[in-house]
């Protein structure tokens, strides 16, 4: 199963699921070196195969500026004795903008109130025509009333009396007009006066109004850089916290590694050298020819990498696992206590959840073809993959301690730690507490045909 892993450096979530965190660092650190293997032999391969890029003729490119060290030129504000500091920086955009904007409000004013100015001259213009013309109407109807009352040298007087009456109305019209003229062109003067000074107070006013809002954005900045750095140095806690337990997580995980390594290499040296009287000892006869086929028929049958449901794994554990005796106890026949059938993960916890340290059981999977041994801790449950292979049982992983049966794999951890570092031993066995029991299905009596002889 690892092999196909790392093959295809894929896991599958249900797999996943299924190991413990020590199997699931153990799984990392092989899938790790596998990129890394991957990544020499690639870079090693393609070495001599680069071709170094010629630069194309007429191709454009961005040059920088170097400076006398032979680097970019950089310029860092604020670093130079001429360079003003950011607030000073600040408050003279800030006083620029007042005055914009003072200036933008006083043009609008001037430009109305020369319009009113414009309006009043105008309307004063309107009258005094009106009032001319209406003169003028009573000085036509008086010359012609002393026309016809009058002797030829009476009305040559009258009419030049009108005509002086006349002019003078004029005259006085133009004094009038120049007059408001005048005062059209004071009430400009003071107006233009009055908005200078309107403007410069606005224009403290608008930079008093801009440094609050700047003071109060501030403070509302630094509170929020406050609440953030608090966030922050919270995420930072959570996120070293984190760190330092996957550190733990993958040191114990090159502990155990290690440690498997040299107990495989122990257990190996110990059967090399109990199993022969000496090293000139002759290697086995091979088998006969009828003990290969035998053997050949027992070889596992090509299956999914996964079993596609429940029932499929049944009938694996029927096909496969049962002629071999797998959860019978070779002593007295009978289905070994600690074994169950396909349940799942949380029925498995709630199995053990009351029991003491060092309580376990042996669960058929039903994400892989294997075990799973749940196994209560002090503070949880571990869940330990069993992977099933040709050559026997063993934990999920590399350089594991392969076991002919699964029977031999649970009596040799009641005394062998199943991790270094967790120091997990098999001490009691967790048997049924439902009728009919959960492997039911697995062990039904099996239907053999008899014939009559």
């Amino acid at each position: 199963m690892l092999q196909q892993i790392l093959q295809t450096m894929t896991v599958d979530p249900d797999l996943l699921a299924e190991l413990s965190d020590e199997q699931k660092a153990i799984l990392f650190v092989k899938i790790r070196e596998e990129q890394v293997r991957r990544y020499n032999d690639f870079e090693k391969k393609n070495q001599d195969d680069r071709i170094p890029r010629k630069p194309k003729k007429g191709r454009k490119n961005v040059d920088f500026l170097a400076g006398r060290d032979g680097r970019e030129w950089v310029w860092v504000m604020g670093e130079h004795k001429n360079d003003k500091s950011i607030e000073e920086m600040i408050e003279i955009e800030i006083q620029e903008r007042a005055l914009k904007l003072a200036e933008k409000e006083i043009e609008e004013i001037r430009r109305k109130e020369e319009a009113e100015l414009a309006r009043k001259l105008e309307e004063e213009k309107e009258r005094f025509e009106d009032e001319q013309k209406h003169k003028e109407d009573e000085l036509r109807k008086q010359r012609e009333e002393a026309e016809l009352y009058a002797s030829l040298k009476q009305a040559r007087e009258a009419a030049r009396k009108l005509e002086a009456e006349k002019q003078k109305a004029e005259e006085e019209e133009k004094i009038r007009v120049e007059q408001l003229r005048h005062r059209f062109a004071e009430d400009k003067r003071r107006s233009l006066e009055r908005l200078v000074k309107d403007k410069n107070r606005r224009s403290s006013e608008i930079f008093s109004e801009f440094m609050c809002k700047r003071e109060e954005m501030e403070k509302i900045a630094e509170q929020n850089i406050k609440e953030v750095e608090t966030s922050w140095q919270e995420q930072e806690r959570k996120a070293k916290k984190a760190e330092e337990e996957v550190k733990e997580l993958a040191r114990r995980a090159r502990i155990e590694y290690k440690n498997s390594l040299r107990q495989s290499a122990n257990i190996i040296s110990a059967v090399s050298a109990f199993s022969g009287n000496g090293t000139n000892q002759k290697p086995p006869v091979p088998p006969k020819s009828a003990e290969l086929k035998k053997s050949m028929a027992n070889v596992v049958k090509k299956r999914p990498p996964r079993p596609p449901n429940k029932q499929a794994v049944v009938e694996w554990f029927l096909e496969e696992e049962r002629p071999k005796g797998v959860g019978t106890d070779p002593r007295t026949g009978k289905v070994a206590v600690w074994f169950h059938g396909v349940i799942s993960r949380l029925e498995a916890e709630n199995y053990l959840l009351n029991m003491t340290l060092g309580s376990y059981l042996v669960r058929v999977s039903e994400r892989v073809w294997g075990y799973t041994i749940s196994y209560r801790a002090e503070d949880r449950c571990k869940h330990f993959l069993v992977d099933t292979s040709d050559q026997g049982y063993q934990f999920f992983g590399a350089n594991q301690v392969v076991h002919r049966s699964l029977t031999d794999l649970v009596n040799f951890h009641k005394s062998n730690p199943i991790t270094v570092t967790g120091g997990e031993l098999l001490r009691s066995p967790v048997g049924q507490i439902k009728d009919p029991p959960d492997y039911h299905d697995l062990m039904r009596p099996r239907i053999t045909e008899s014939t009559a002889l």
